[in-house]
């Protein structure tokens, strides 16, 4: 048997022996936790006894482990995974939250060029509005995964220790704060590593808070995009057809990387409108719609948009969920 099979039955035994075990308390005296704690204390000056007490207060929990482990789920078809998003009642959530937070929205477009449609539309996708943040104690996902869960500890730790880092630098509760079963945290579901790097404080109040204040998560997003490259002005798709598709060469849809331009697309037989030139980067979507295949241009910003979360449906469900409810905007305001 090779050691890479050996390694393989020994993670699955231990997999399937956590799952069967109810929460329990992190060890802190454990060899891989203490050389962690060492770590925290060389590298960034942290409290060891401090550190040391938060992971004694973290739970390892199987049902986390569980959640990681699971068959991936049948890959939805576009006409299944939109009709669960483009719900009348995401979008009139969606409406409510846009009039609620116009001015706030506005000021973030200007500001970095993110359209609010798009920062409306994660937030409705991700969270519907704060509806579902997630109910798992952050310290206890991060810990689980970074010291139970072999896949992937390595990543975990990582996230941990920026967890830990994010403590220091702002006024989280360590063991109250909240979020998903891998520890995407507050409205926005950021991960700690992308909280430290991009979220801001959008209501001037000295803090970065994306569990209370709608002002910081409408203007972290909205930097979050800016920063991994979006592009004001610029469009995210526009529909296509392939009217000879025996002519079409090449065309392979499934990317999240603009790796085409605009001419290539049109030279391998898709045909669509944009006000962009020839050489702007582009990528061919087709996706299964209800009555068939559903075709696109996406262009730089769509893959923008995956950087959040590097699914096309994703980028695609958040576009026309904030276009949807965008369409709104004018029978609210008017007379």
């Amino acid at each position: 048997m090779t050691t890479t099979r050996r390694s393989r039955i020994a993670t699955a035994a231990l997999l399937s022996q956590l799952m069967t075990l109810p929460s329990l308390a992190l060890d802190a005296g454990r060899e891989d936790v203490r050389a962690f704690i060492d770590d925290m204390e060389r590298e960034h000056g942290l409290d060891r006894a401090w550190v040391g007490q938060l992971l004694d207060a973290a739970a390892s929990q199987a049902r986390i482990i569980e959640l990681m482990n699971r068959p991936a789920e049948r890959t939805k078809p576009w006409f299944e995974y939109r009709d669960h998003f483009l719900t009348e009642q995401r979008i009139a959530a969606g409406l409510e939250f846009w009039v609620a937070h116009r001015e706030r929205l506005a000021e973030a477009e200007a500001r970095t060029g993110v359209p609010a449609h798009v920062v409306v539309g994660i937030l409705g996708v991700e969270t519907f509005y704060g509806r579902i943040t997630g109910n798992y104690r952050v310290i206890d996902a991060l810990s689980t995964l970074a010291f139970d869960y072999p896949p992937r500890s390595s990543y975990f730790r990582g996230e941990l220790e920026q967890f830990l880092l994010l403590l220091r630098e702002e006024d989280v509760p360590p063991l109250a704060a909240k979020g998903s079963y891998a520890g995407a945290m507050g409205y926005p579901q950021f991960m700690p590593r992308s909280y430290r790097a991009y979220a801001v404080d959008g209501d001037g109040d000295g803090r970065r808070d994306l569990w209370t204040s709608w002002d910081d998560v409408i203007a972290s997003i909205a930097n979050y995009l800016a920063q991994h490259g979006w592009r004001a002005g610029e469009p995210v798709i526009a529909p296509a057809d392939l009217p000879w598709p025996d002519d079409a060469v090449g065309l392979v849809a499934g990317s999240i990387r603009a790796d085409e331009t605009v001419d290539t697309l049109r030279q391998k037989g898709l045909v669509f409108d944009s006000p962009l030139p020839g050489d702007a980067p582009a990528l061919f979507i087709e996706v299964a719609g209800g009555e068939g295949p559903e075709r696109l241009a996406g262009f730089h910003n769509f893959s923008v948009i995956t950087r959040y979360n590097r699914s096309v449906l994703y980028a695609l469900a958040v576009n026309e969920l904030g276009m949807s409810v965008a369409s709104r905007l004018p029978a609210v305001e008017s007379p």
